[in-house]
């Protein structure tokens, strides 16, 4: 994984979630699956990303990423939503519904 990679599907994709999460974060380990299948279910467009900022600890930096977990979702290239820490899952599909209507499920 490089940020040239992730950049390149951030333009190529449609979608784009970036799940940051760390070896010590309990929380990541327990928010990413629920969060990631509330994600396939409600936006199936969206490719979805991890990132362990233990090992890209400079993909984090770039992303201005600095408390685990972070997500950061990417619809046609452009930043949408950026949420971290206490992530409510409803509060996240409802901010992402309407872009994401708008501009990936036509």
């Amino acid at each position: 994984m490089t940020l040239s990679a992730i950049k390149d599907d951030i333009r190529e994709n449609s979608g784009v979630m970036l799940y940051f999460q760390a070896k010590t974060c309990n929380l990541c380990k327990v928010l990413k699956p629920k969060l990631f299948k509330a994600v396939e279910k409600e936006f199936p467009k969206i490719r979805c990303i991890v990132i362990d900022t233990d090992k890209f600890a400079d993909i984090a930096a770039y992303f201005g990423i600095f408390s685990m977990p972070s997500v950061i979702v990417f619809l046609d290239g452009k930043e949408f939503v950026r949420t971290g820490r206490n992530i409510s899952i409803p509060l996240f599909i409802e901010r992402l519904r309407r872009p994401y209507e708008i501009l990936i499920s036509q």
